[in-house]
């Protein structure tokens, strides 16, 4: 948005411009035109018919100038936005006309620096994004902000702390598990730090195309901590599916006994039993099997 009392930036336009190569033609056959008659009727041809010739021959060369694909050119005269040109090749305009630095429209890589902020937790992160984006508007561009370069490398940082306060950097017990976070809603945090993005960068005629995440880990100072944090976290979750596996089986071998009655067994030997079971089950290490010689009553 504009300041207040600004005029606001204009709009990109077409600017007036020709084809450079019949423009080279007429400028040359104006030269040639009066250098013909010096030859032809000597230094008495030399008057106001041949001075004309020459001048806009001259004023007609100094028109031309080249330009690349995918660049642009702003033209302004005294001051005032008269358009821009996109069409690439020889080209040619009034001489009047100002042409300012050429614009390049190609598509630009900015490698944000690496940042420390902190996410939705309050938890410091270490955060940095890879930003393409390229030049929509001409005259926004020129015109709304003193250098557009500048301003899209800050603006990229600023967005980029916003989205990453806005979300966890993973799921945590107080959290919901759906939540998106930075680790595992990798689509989601794209999403909105390109439309973040869009947003800050309209006003000076810059679009993007595409943003992504190169870096993201815990700031050096709790990262220890969070990677005990993780290894607990996986470790009883690890437990959790082997007692869960290791009560089925329990259940799977009391059933298959009661139904063959291979064995009677009573309350507290199924007790007894079930117990063993899940020692064995359970345990990290290899245990060691005891033969009962007696019954199974002493």
């Amino acid at each position: 948005m504009p300041a207040r009392g600004a005029a606001p930036a204009p709009l990109e336009r077409r600017a007036g411009t020709a084809n450079g190569y019949a423009a080279l033609l007429i400028g040359l056959g104006l030269l040639a035109v009066a250098i013909w008659r010096f030859v032809a009727f000597g230094e008495g041809a030399v008057g106001l018919p041949q001075l004309a010739l020459v001048v806009g021959g001259v004023i007609v060369l100094a028109g031309l100038y080249i330009q690349q694909p995918n660049e642009a050119r702003v033209l302004t005269l005294f001051g005032r936005y008269i358009g821009t040109d996109r069409t690439s090749g020889l080209r040619w305009t009034i001489p009047l006309f100002m042409m300012k630095r050429r614009l390049s429209l190609r598509a630009r890589n900015l490698d944000a620096p690496t940042l420390k902020v902190n996410d939705k937790r309050g938890n410091p992160v270490e955060i940095s994004a890879a930003i393409v984006w390229r030049v929509e508007d001409t005259a926004r561009a020129v015109f709304e902000v003193d250098d557009f370069e500048q301003y899209v490398s800050i603006q990229a940082e600023a967005a980029i702390r916003h989205v990453a306060s806005q979300f966890a950097y993973d799921e945590g017990d107080d959290l919901d598990s759906r939540e998106i976070t930075l680790r595992a809603g990798a689509d989601e945090v794209m999403a909105a730090m390109i439309s973040e993005l869009q947003a800050r960068l309209q006003p000076a005629g810059v679009g993007v195309e595409t943003a992504m995440l190169t870096h993201l880990a815990y700031a050096p100072e709790i990262a220890q901590v969070m990677l005990r944090r993780q290894q607990a976290e996986a470790i009883i979750s690890a437990r959790k599916k082997i007692v869960h596996g290791a009560v089925s089986m329990v259940e799977e071998a009391l059933k298959g006994l009661s139904e063959r009655e291979i064995v009677q067994l009573d309350d507290e030997r199924k007790a007894a039993m079930v117990s063993n079971l899940l020692v064995v089950l359970c345990s990290d290490k290899d245990t060691q099997p005891i033969v009962n010689a007696g019954t199974l009553y002493n």
